[in-house]
């Protein structure tokens, strides 16, 4: 399987976190999972980290390498895919990731209930 996380899911597997939900963690930890972190995924955390909104590893691409984590580039057809998406969600950030998984064929890990109004395909996580 094919996984692109998002910022929570990523943030709470580095931090060993218990808020992650069980069957994100079994799919990350599983050796047969590829797993996804998205340039929008650092650019979104390093914003919010430089405004005092979020807690992240200083060292976030090291920790990304640590974890055999693939990285995946924000393409101008990724962008202007994006900008096409029915405004089910506002949030820049994962909009891109919805277009991300949906072009490069990877299931969505998200505990975000609006992404299940975008055709992706997502990780169920009850």
């Amino acid at each position: 399987m094919n996984i692109l996380i998002d910022t929570h899911i990523l943030l709470w597997w580095l931090a060993d976190d218990p808020a992650l939900p069980p069957r994100a963690s079994d799919a990350i930890a599983n050796s047969d999972t590829t797993v996804v972190v998205s340039a929008v995924t650092a650019w979104e955390i390093a914003i919010k980290k430089a405004a005092g909104r979020l807690e992240a590893p200083d060292n976030l691409l090291e920790a990304v390498e640590a974890n055999n984590f693939d990285t995946l580039a924000i393409t101008a057809d990724h962008a202007l895919a994006a900008g096409a998406l029915p405004v089910h969600h506002s949030d820049p950030f994962d909009r891109m990731l919805i277009v991300q998984s949906q072009m490069e064929g990877l299931t969505l890990v998200s505990i975000d209930k609006r992404f299940p109004h975008y055709q992706v395909e997502l990780l169920p996580l009850n």
